[in-house]
């Protein structure tokens, strides 16, 4: 399974448009090769890079950006700016959408992580991503992972 962008390539920088210093829009991603098998897919974008001191103020020792899951296994293409089709759980910031980059002191890492499953989660709405993370345990047929980074001007 692979998850691609075609606005920026793994271990580079993602452009400023999907970030807080520009339009702050999802950027588009391509998934394929889903296993056979698989009853939904879950997308989770997050940043480890963040300081000491968020990492206090929040509790939290990464940084969710974007939560969905139960997104169709037929799903090869999520537009830029949208959504996937499935269920929005909720980031850092308590939205349930996507948050685009923002790091405030230097370059960042984002992980955007999909994962092939053998169940449709029986979550709700709005959960957070360690209540997907723990529901995924042991029903994870394969997983793929882009890296993007960015760093504001």
């Amino acid at each position: 399974m692979e998850l691609t962008s075609p606005v920026f390539k793994a271990n580079e920088k993602i452009p400023a448009k999907y970030t807080c210093d520009g339009e702050g829009v999802s950027p588009p991603l391509q998934i394929s090769g889903v296993p056979g098998g698989a009853k939904s897919l879950v997308l989770i974008m997050d940043d480890p890079d963040i300081p000491e001191t968020v990492k206090k103020n929040y509790g939290i020792e990464v940084w969710d950006h974007w939560v969905v899951f139960n997104i169709p296994v037929e799903v090869t293409t999520i537009a830029e700016g949208t959504n996937p089709p499935g269920v929005l759980g909720k980031n850092t910031r308590g939205n349930i959408a996507y948050g685009g980059p923002c790091p405030p002191d230097r370059e960042h890492r984002y992980f955007f992580k999909l994962y092939a499953l053998d169940v449709v989660l029986d979550l709700p709405a709005g959960s957070t991503k360690a209540e997907v993370e723990k529901a995924v345990e042991g029903h994870v047929l394969e997983k793929s992972e882009l890296i993007g980074r960015y760093e504001r001007g």
